[in-house]
C-alpha cells in the first residue's frame, strides 16, 4: 500500500448524565486501532472500498474511565461509549476540551436527550434494573425501549390480532363424540318413508 495522507473521519456525539456516546462514521473498518485514555480518544484505521487511511485524536472535555468504557465495531460505524466518573454527572458543554467548532464533528440527534430527561433515564436504570445507573444499565434500558418508558407489561398479541390465546382455548369444551353420533342418527331418521313416492300410485301415461 502506498503512503497516503490520513483523513479525518466524520464524528457524531451525544451524552447522558453518566455516559458520552462517540460514533466514528467509517465503513468496513476491519481492524481499527482505538485507544481510550482518561483525557482523549486516539483512532487509526483503514476503511472503505478504496482502503483510505483515517486518523483522529479527540481531546475530551473532561476525564473518563477507560476501564469502564466500551467500543462496538459495526459495518458502517464504530461506536464508543465513554463512562464518566461517579463524581461527574453534569452535561458537557462540548465534546472536546477546546471551545471551537470542528467541521468533522456534529451532534447525534438520534441519541441526544436533554439533561432533565437524562436524569430520569439514569434513575430508571438504577431502580428498574437494580443497578446504579452505570453504562451496562443505561445500554440495556435504551435497547429495551429506545430510551422510552420502562417496566411496561408485555402485551398479549393473541388478543390484539384476534388469534386465540392459551386463555381463550379452554373457554369452550369440545362436544362428546357419542353426542355427535346420536345427533347424526337422529337427523337421519327425520326423513321417513312417507317422503319417498310409492311406485304403485304412479300411473303410466296414456298413449295416443
Amino acid at each position: 500500500m502506498t503512503n497516503q495522507q490520513a483523513l479525518i473521519p466524520p464524528v457524531i456525539w451525544a451524552q447522558r448524565n453518566t455516559v458520552v456516546f462517540v460514533t466514528i462514521c467509517v465503513e468496513d473498518c476491519k481492524t481499527p486501532n482505538i485507544k481510550i485514555e482518561p483525557e482523549q480518544i486516539v483512532f487509526h484505521g483503514v476503511a472503505g472500498l478504496q482502503q483510505k487511511v483515517y486518523e483522529l485524536t479527540i481531546p475530551l472535555y473532561a476525564a473518563v474511565e477507560p476501564e469502564n468504557s466500551k467500543t462496538s465495531i459495526g459495518g458502517r460505524y464504530i461506536e464508543i461509549v465513554l463512562q464518566k466518573p461517579p463524581s461527574d454527572t453534569k452535561y458537557w458543554p462540548y465534546l472536546t476540551k477546546e471551545k471551537k467548532k470542528y467541521h468533522w464533528l456534529k451532534v447525534d440527534f438520534k441519541k441526544w436527550k436533554d439533561e432533565d430527561d437524562s436524569e430520569d433515564e439514569s434513575a430508571a436504570a438504577g431502580s428498574v434494573l437494580g443497578g446504579d445507573g452505570n453504562i451496562d444499565d443505561m445500554l440495556s434500558l435504551m435497547e429495551g425501549g429506545g430510551g422510552g418508558s420502562t417496566g411496561s407489561k408485555i402485551p398479549n398479541f393473541g388478543r390484539d390480532y384476534n388469534v386465540p390465546s392459551d386463555e381463550d382455548s379452554d373457554d369452550e369444551e369440545m362436544p362428546d363424540l357419542d353426542d355427535i353420533e346420536s345427533d347424526t342418527a337422529g337427523k337421519g331418521k327425520e326423513k321417513s318413508d312417507d317422503d319417498v313416492p310409492i311406485l304403485e300410485d304412479v300411473k303410466p301415461a296414456k298413449t295416443a
